[in-house]
């Protein structure tokens, strides 16, 4: 996954403002009690960080590979 889809994710998900407070914010044990954020500024894959966010705010599997979108032309 690259980050520029972690971050589409996380927007659709939370919204623009508040998933760039959760990625600052939360603390995820999974991550070696690191943000996501920080995670992410330390080479963490953003897959295993947008999963780990996932898992920790209850956000249904069904939903974890984001909205279907169309295909772009």
């Amino acid at each position: 996954m690259r980050l520029s889809s972690f971050w589409q994710l996380m927007a659709d998900e939370f919204g623009a403002g508040y998933s760039r407070v959760l990625a600052r914010d939360l603390v995820l044990g999974e991550l070696g009690h690191r943000t996501a954020a920080e995670a992410l500024e330390q080479g963490v894959d953003p897959k295993a960080v947008w999963f780990a966010v996932c898992r920790a705010q209850d956000v249904p599997q069904a939903r974890w590979w984001g909205e279907d979108r169309p295909p772009r032309s």
